[in-house]
């Protein structure tokens, strides 16, 4: 028995495109570029949820939660994305923020046949990382009804973690079997069905500011400022000495001898500087703070 996909705004042919075929590439590009501006609007029509379910993610991450992103093809590659690039710009562990794709690993790169159609590897990829009550499930798909989205979020409301799902049709199936529904309704794609387009790029925003807004909640910045980046190579480095400068209106050698005495840890670095201490209070001073910099600095 087919899928049914009419009736789905991410289905629907865009009637400014359907000569598509026809176009210079500057007319097509055009097209395209006219369409993505849509996106934002989008987005702005459900930024209440996107904020719910960055103040969800920080309360699972503050009690020991994890946070899980699963999808399937784009939906599950940007969610891997945003996984990944949390570690080096929060310094958080990999095992805090986790991606999971339909299909596991290899689907990075290939399509896996039949993966996103089971609802069973949904639930056995979450049951196999040991999903807890204390734990957040963000469901990611741009048609709202994939299987294995659906059959991961059905578990966790089993085990009785909260539950985010963020598509792109409204009134979307995921969204009925979570406790939170992100529907950016983005319209037909120039290219119809091609959801890694506009779709895509409106999962990618969410996510952006679910992870950014959570890290931020967690003390993972001061003023603007990345302060537990990690330092993996020369650019770093500099980055590192940079937000130093920023933060404290130190110069470069200060900078760099208060991070090198912090043991490469930046926030206790800014801390010293600001406060006019050791590495050992300016960490008291954090843990106090629960990871804040402004907390730490006024003794919080």
């Amino acid at each position: 028995m087919g899928v049914d996909l009419s009736g789905m705004t991410t289905e629907t042919r865009n009637q400014a495109t359907m000569d598509l075929d026809v176009m210079t590439p500057l007319e097509v590009v055009t097209a395209m570029n006219r369409e993505d501006a849509k996106v934002p609007q989008a987005i702005q029509a459900v930024l209440p949820q996107i904020a719910r379910a960055a103040e969800w993610a920080i309360a699972s991450l503050e009690k020991g939660g994890r946070v899980f992103y699963m999808g399937a093809g784009t939906s599950g590659r940007l969610g891997v994305l945003d996984a990944a690039e949390c570690p080096p710009t929060f310094g958080v562990t990999p095992d805090r923020i986790v991606g999971l794709i339909a299909g596991g690993e290899g689907a990075l790169l290939q399509a896996v046949e039949g993966a996103e159609d089971s609802a069973e590897l949904g639930r056995s990829d979450l049951e196999r990382r040991g999903l807890t009550a204390d734990d957040l499930v963000v469901g990611i798909a741009a048609s709202g009804r994939t299987p294995y989205v659906l059959g991961g979020l059905k578990y966790a409301g089993e085990v009785g973690c909260r539950r985010v799902a963020v598509s792109c049709n409204p009134g979307s199936p995921i969204g009925a079997a979570a406790d939170l529904a992100i529907e950016a309704v983005v319209g037909p794609e120039v290219l119809t069905g091609s959801t890694r387009l506009k779709a895509g790029t409106a999962q990618k925003l969410i996510l952006n500011m679910i992870s950014t807004t959570a890290m931020v909640g967690l003390g993972k910045a001061y003023q603007n400022l990345m302060v537990d980046v990690q330092q993996t190579n020369e650019k770093l480095h500099a980055r590192a000495e940079r937000i130093v400068m920023e933060a404290t209106g130190a110069d470069r050698e200060t900078a760099r001898g208060s991070i090198a005495a912090a043991g490469g840890r930046v926030k206790t670095a800014i801390t010293m500087i600001l406060v006019g201490c050791g590495a050992e209070e300016a960490d008291l001073r954090l843990e106090r703070a629960r990871g804040h910099v402004r907390g730490a600095i006024r003794g919080e």
